[in-house]
């Protein structure tokens, strides 16, 4: 599962808790170079010495509601490498009075925030990738149990991941050809920041730990393991999937 000489972007590193981060970390062990992006200035100081740390030699801002910030890094990854293998899209959002609330109350404005930036983002990054992967590569976004189920105080993000990984089948349709692969990966959930802005989250966390086999919480370092391997040619046969990393959440009932 070497990852030796592959090129990737890792976008949604909030700080050193965060999914994205334990991918990345995943990432570089198995020999990747790594483009990393932060959100912008305010956190900045927490990504950018862990970006450092990694060794990314192309570090930028990201904010996918800014006007041409999101063609600036590809231009970047272009100019400094001429091709990438794989990008993690790891960055969702809702405004909290939609997220807070109940679905059928959410706001049209706020449905299509949450949709604009947790889903059609990793589209967008999907367009701007295909021309550097000549040679074939992986698209991989993050997930949630949410998307199959509705789960309590998961609110308005059941929708908005449930058209994430529908966009992860069609995109592995289509861009299947050019042998990019697209995949969605699952984590139980997780003590990060994003997503403790939801509704009750403490709750949430108790009732995952209760009901999965092993009564765990999984680690950023669980869901970096598995997300470095569909990345890796050993995956090269695995498309259009949702890959769980829960610790048997999903089938628990």
């Amino acid at each position: 599962m070497s990852l030796s000489g592959k090129k990737g972007l890792v976008v949604g590193i909030a700080n050193k808790d965060s999914v994205a981060y334990g991918c990345a970390k995943a990432f570089r062990h198995d020999g990747a170079d790594l483009a990393i992006t932060y959100l912008n200035g305010k956190a900045e100081p927490y990504v950018r010495p862990l970006a450092e740390e990694l060794g990314a030699p192309i570090i930028a801002p990201l904010d996918v509601r800014v006007p041409g910030q999101l063609e600036a890094v590809f231009d970047r990854v272009k100019k400094k490498w001429g091709r990438l293998d794989f990008i993690l899209h790891s960055i969702a959002f809702a405004p909290r009075d939609d997220l807070h609330g109940r679905l059928v109350d959410s706001s049209a404005e706020g449905f299509a925030v949450a949709m604009d930036i947790s889903c059609h983002s990793f589209l967008r990054m999907a367009k701007l990738a295909e021309p550097l992967m000549d040679d074939g590569g992986c698209l991989l976004t993050a997930s949630y149990y949410g998307a199959e189920k509705a789960v309590k105080d998961y609110n308005l993000m059941g929708p908005v991941k449930s058209a994430l990984e529908s966009c992860v089948r069609y995109m592995a349709a289509e861009l299947g050809g050019k042998h990019i692969r697209v995949n969605a990966i699952s984590p139980g959930p997780l003590r990060t920041r994003a997503a403790s802005g939801l509704k009750n989250f403490d709750s949430m966390i108790e009732r995952a730990t209760a009901r999965t086999p092993e009564h765990r919480l999984v680690t950023i370092d669980d869901v970096g393991s598995l997300a470095a391997f569909l990345v890796s040619d050993g995956a090269r046969s695995i498309t259009g999937n949702t890959a769980y990393v829960d610790a048997g959440y999903h089938v628990a009932d």
